[in-house]
This record gives C-alpha cells, sequence and structure tokens, in this order.
C-alpha cells in the first residue's frame, strides 16, 4: 500500500528509540549533512491547509455577517454552519496531529479532502451570483492539488472527480439557468488538473520516499561510524590545510590531551606539536606534500607520564579542487615497545643458553684429557718420552681452555675465527694425541693416521680447528664399531 508522505518526524528504522535525536552513538551530536535537500512533509502541508480553510471560512463568514440584512437567511446559516465545522475539524485535526503528535493516516487524509470539497461547495453555493457562477470556482482546483498531493494517485484522481460532480450537482439543484459550455469547460479543466497534478504528486511522493531511505541509512550510516570512532582506542584526528581542527574523537583528545568542543574550529598544530613532539610537524608535511606518511614515532606527556605514540597520516582530497584535510590515525604503543624489549630479552637469554651449552660441550672434552694425562702422570711409571707428551697435552688443553673462557667472557666482542697460516697435519696429530689420552676413547678401537708427517699449511683458527678435529675423531671413536 503505497505511504502517502514521509514522514520527517519519524525515527529512521533501525535506531534506537531511546536515543536523543539530536545526539549519535555515544553522545556525540553527529554532524549536520551539507546541502541537506527539503523534505516533503505531511505536517507541514496540513499545517498550511488549516490555515487557509479557516481563513477561508472566516472570510465567507464575515462577509455574510457584513451584508446582513441584504443576505439570504439560508445563506447565513450555512456561512456560520461551515465557519463551525471548519472550526471543530481543524482545531481537532490541529491537536491530533501537531500537539498529540500523531502520523495522518489514511482515513485521516481522505477525511479532510471530501471536507474541503464539502466546503469549497458551500462557499461556492454562497457566493454565486443569480444566473451566473461563483468567484470562488477556482478554490476547486486548490482541493483537487490538496488530493493529489495528499493521496495516492488513484484518490487523487477520485476526489477530483468527487469534486467535479459536487459542483455539477450543485449548479443542477441551485442553479440550473447557470448551466453553460463554461461549466463544462471547468468540469474538464478540474478533470485535467486532477490528472495532471496527482500524477506530480505521484511522483514527487515516490521521490520523498527514497529520498527517506537515503537519508535513514545515511543516518544510521552516520550514527554507525560515529560509534565506531568514539568506542575504539585508537586516536582519529582530522585538520584542515591551515591546521585547523575538524574532528577528533574521545581517544584522540584523550592522547593529546584536547578538549572536544573547545578545539574544533580553532589551529591546533602548535598545541599537538607541544603535546606530541614531531606530531604537528608531520601534519603540516603531510598537508604540503600531500603524500601520507606512516611508521612515524613519538613520546606524548599523558598524566605525567611519557607515552609512545605510534602515527600514520593520510590526505583526504577534496574534489573541487580545495586545499587538502589530513587524518592522523595514532595509538599508545608503549607496551608494544615494553613487550618487544622483552621479546629481545628472552632471545638473547636463550642465544646465551644455547651458547653455555656449548660452551660446557667444549669444555667436558679438554679437562677429561687434562684429567686422563694427569692420572697417567700420578702413576710415576712413565718413560720420559711419555711423560713429555703428557705434560705438553696438559698444557696445551689447559691454554685451549683458558682462550675459550675468555672468548665466553668476551661475549659481545669474541672472535670466531682468526685467519692465518697454521699446521693444518700438526693440529691434526695432536687431535689424535688428545683423542688418545681421552677416557672415553675405547681400547679397542685403533686410530690410525697416514699422510700427514709432513706439514700441512692452511689459512685458518688453530684452536677451531682443532676442536673441530677433536670432536670428529672422538665421535667416530666413540660410536666405531671393533678394530
Amino acid at each position: 500500500m503505497d505511504q502517502p508522505l514521509i514522514d520527517r518526524d519519524a525515527r529512521p528504522q533501525g535506531s534506537d528509540a531511546t536515543q536523543d535525536p539530536g545526539r549519535g552513538a555515544g553522545g556525540v551530536p553527529p554532524e549536520p549533512p551539507r546541502d541537506r535537500p527539503t523534505e516533503f512533509s505531511a505536517r507541514d502541508l496540513l499545517r498550511w491547509l488549516y490555515l487557509g480553510r479557516m481563513t477561508l471560512a472566516a472570510g465567507i463568514l464575515v462577509g455574510v455577517l457584513l451584508s446582513w440584512l441584504e443576505a439570504d437567511p439560508a445563506d447565513t446559516r450555512l456561512a456560520t454552519l461551515g465557519f463551525l465545522a471548519s472550526l471543530a475539524v481543524t482545531g481537532w485535526s490541529f491537536f491530533h496531529t501537531h500537539v498529540r503528535g500523531k502520523a495522518p493516516g489514511h482515513n485521516f487524509l481522505y477525511a479532510h479532502v471530501m471536507f474541503d470539497v464539502v466546503l469549497v461547495t458551500t462557499i461556492v453555493h454562497i457566493t454565486a451570483v443569480q444566473g451566473g457562477d461563483s468567484p470562488f470556482v477556482p478554490a476547486y482546483i486548490l482541493v483537487i492539488s490538496e488530493a493529489a498531493l495528499l493521496l495516492p494517485l488513484p484518490g487523487g484522481v477520485l476526489l477530483g472527480a468527487l469534486a467535479s460532480i459536487v459542483y455539477f450537482a450543485d449548479i443542477v439543484w441551485s442553479r440550473p439557468d447557470a448551466l453553460s459550455p463554461s461549466v463544462t469547460l471547468q468540469i474538464g479543466l478540474f478533470a485535467l488538473v486532477a490528472v495532471v497534478t496527482g500524477w506530480v504528486g505521484d511522483r514527487v511522493r515516490r521521490a520523498g520516499l527514497a529520498l527517506g531511505r537515503v537519508q535513514s541509512e545515511l543516518t544510521r550510516l552516520r550514527l554507525s561510524t560515529s560509534d565506531i570512532l568514539e568506542n575504539i582506542s585508537t586516536g582519529v584526528m582530522t585538520v584542515d590545510a591551515d591546521g585547523r581542527l575538524l574532528y577528533v574523537n574521545e581517544a584522540g583528545a584523550a592522547l593529546l590531551g584536547l578538549g572536544l568542543a573547545g578545539w574544533r574550529g580553532v589551529p591546533v598544530l602548535d598545541r599537538v606539536e607541544e603535546t606530541a613532539p614531531g606530531l604537528g610537524a608531520v601534519l603540516r608535511r603531510t598537508v604540503e606534500e600531500r603524500r601520507p606518511m606512516s611508521r612515524f614515532r613519538t613520546v606524548a606527556q599523558l598524566d605525567g607520564r611519557q607515552r609512545t605514540l605510534g602515527v600514520s597520516t593520510t590526505v583526504l582530497e577534496r574534489a573541487d579542487g580545495a586545499p587538502p584535510s589530513v587524518t592522523a590515525i595514532f595509538q599508545d604503543i608503549t607496551d608494544l615497545e615494553q613487550l618487544e624489549i622483552l621479546n629481545r630479552r628472552n632471545e638473547r637469554l636463550e642465544a646465551v643458553a644455547e651458547l653455555s651449552a656449548s660452551l660446557a660441550h667444549e669444555i667436558k672434552n679438554p679437562l677429561a684429557s687434562i684429567r686422563s694425562a694427569v692420572e697417567q702422570l700420578t702413576r710415576g711409571s712413565l718413560e720420559d718420552g711419555d711423560r713429555e707428551v703428557l705434560e705438553r697435552l696438559v698444557v696445551g688443553e689447559s691454554e685451549r681452555l683458558s682462550r675459550l673462557l675468555s672468548e665466553f667472557l668476551e661475549f659481545s666482542g669474541m672472535k670466531l675465527a682468526v685467519r692465518e697460516e697454521v699446521d693444518f697435519a700438526r693440529i691434526v696429530r695432536d687431535a689424535l694425541a688428545v683423542v688418545r689420552q681421552h677416557p672415553e676413547a675405547r681400547p679397542d678401537v685403533e686410530i690410525v693416521c697416514d699422510g700427514i708427517e709432513g706439514a700441512l699449511y692452511l689459512p685458518g683458527d688453530e684452536d677451531l680447528l682443532h676442536r673441530l678435529v677433536f670432536n670428529l675423531v672422538l665421535n667416530a671413536v666413540q660410536f666405531a664399531g671393533e678394530g
């Protein structure tokens, strides 16, 4: 069923019925839309109809009273009854639609138009001259236009036809001598006006319905956007090309120490620069270069504490070629930075733990070799050559162990490699000698080394090469089969 008109006083669908219509979500007044079109309201039209009806009825009554002696008593009674009926109907209707705020329904609108048809017919009947027509006949056109604007297209045409029939019936009943081709022309004009105004009114009504839906959707979208911006913890601030504050949400105002109302429309970049050094300069640079910036960090003073803010900016170009506005999105990343510091510290601790495990393994092998050599030296039944080899092994492994510990203590500046010419053959022979004296070396495994009697010079670090050969040979001895 067609809706007669759009009532702009009704709330948009989906809105909170308890929410103040002048305020957006979160208690923030939504910004009024620019270039807002005028809505087609039944209440506005009815207000003017009430005024016009009472003016017309009162004017006819005053005219009859001024010509009391010459007026027909029947016309006087009709004028008085018309005025009283208009006063009663209009008064009750105004109370219903404008005092109680009720929306006019279909029956209400049909009744009003039919009452106006009867009222205009009464006025035309009273003011008709003998053998002629009334100067108020054009008032039918106003009633037909009223029906076209208030009622759907079929209803408007139907009421237009009703006005023509009532007008023709009044002439036939009270003034048959006034029938003429001009009356037929007037009735045809009424029909044409009914069709044309009905079509125009239907188009206006459809446009009003579409406009109402669009405005309701825009209102819902604006309220949803406002609700999101006012409840997120991220600050959002928009300034124009001159640095005047256009918008800031509650989180942004709290992070920057700005008021929601006191700073809007006021140049704010200097104040922002004081609170968050560098942020004002970033906004100016974004406006000048018209290029967004990201991953900017600044430190703001918030409640006497330093808070680190992560900032990104974006440029909002305008279609009319005017200077753009800039929106800054920023949030408190202090906790994130502290968490990152803790993560880096944990990574360093894990690296130290891995190094400690590796160091323990590297220390274990020289200590085992030293222990085995010392045990053999304490027995006392060794030849001079064997004793000299064992003593040299103890000294060499002790020095290597000392260097290893020094490198660990100098963890941050530890030399991983010293490239120099070293005798790799000698390193292999020394490593094999240490393996033979290691307590975990299996006596049933024979270590044979060929081709290293001479010297073989290679670039490298002597200690690292020694540990490499020692670990490889020791592992081979421990896990090799017999023989």
